[in-house]
């Protein structure tokens, strides 16, 4: 966690410098933003983790996959600035998400989002933290009033509507989006298909380790360091929640699914 934490705090200091600064910004293919902040902290922290473990294996989302990396009982799971779109338009919430993943499952994690002045991190077996504050996620039962993040297009659905829940803003950073749960700001959070490792791994041990549960519709946690590091839809909460979590999240993405065939 050390390592961990003290990279992630050189991470964010390297990024300010270039936040609400007019950092050069281009697209990548498949259309999702890129900056040359994403690119800076991608290598630093590449050269700082594996100069301390170097027979760690590597996953970022801003470095070509290595196939070799399957071959590693451990590797670090990097996303250098999570929430671009929200670094680029000068938006607070975006952050540096770093996690050890071994044999398919985070152990360790830090998550920091400098310009709120938060570090977040976890071991396994070993709880949640921010500074000496061990996290816990809410203990909320139902959705009515609950404190509710998710992608825009499935909060509009009427599976969402009904739930009686209270959408929280839009959150354009995924790895802060389910870190909240783990925090308590939020009750409940999830993600439609297609997130990648990097956008999960800091946050799901985070959670787990505040005693909530992040999964896929299924039910099972998801899989780290699989040859296509992606995901179908994720769901996050405390254990009395997440079963109707669950349930809502599957009838929203048929609702969304009918939309776009429509």
């Amino acid at each position: 966690m050390d390592l961990l934490k003290d990279a992630a705090l050189g991470a964010g200091s390297l990024a300010l410098r270039y936040f609400r600064n007019e950092p050069g910004a281009w697209a990548k293919a498949g259309g999702s933003p890129v900056t040359e902040a994403d690119i800076a902290v991608d290598v630093y922290l590449r050269a700082r983790l594996l100069a301390a473990r170097p027979d760690y294996g590597w996953l970022s989302e801003e470095t070509e996959d290595d196939p070799a990396r399957r071959e590693r009982s451990r590797i670090f799971v990097v996303d250098p600035i999570d929430g671009t779109r929200g670094f680029i338009e000068g938006h607070d919430i975006w952050c540096v998400s770093i996690a050890v993943v071994e044999e398919g499952r985070p152990i360790a994690a830090a998550l920091h989002a400098p310009v709120r002045n938060e570090l977040l991190a976890a071991a396994r077996g070993g709880g949640s933290w921010s500074g000496e504050r061990r996290l816990s996620v809410s203990e909320r039962p139902g959705f009515v009033g609950a404190r509710l993040a998710g992608p825009r297009g499935w909060l509009r659905t009427d599976a969402v509507r009904e739930s009686g829940a209270a959408q929280r803003e839009y959150v354009p950073s995924l790895a802060y989006r389910f870190a909240e749960v783990a925090t308590g700001e939020i009750d409940a959070a999830f993600a439609s298909p297609r997130a990648h490792d990097w956008d999960l791994a800091a946050s799901d041990l985070l959670v787990h380790e505040a005693g909530g549960r992040l999964t896929g519709l299924d039910g099972n946690p998801p899989r780290y360091n699989m040859p296509v590091p992606r995901h179908g839809a994720l769901a996050a909460a405390n254990a009395r929640l997440h079963g109707d979590l669950l349930v809502m999240v599957e009838k929203a993405g048929r609702e969304v699914a009918r939309g776009r065939k429509a």
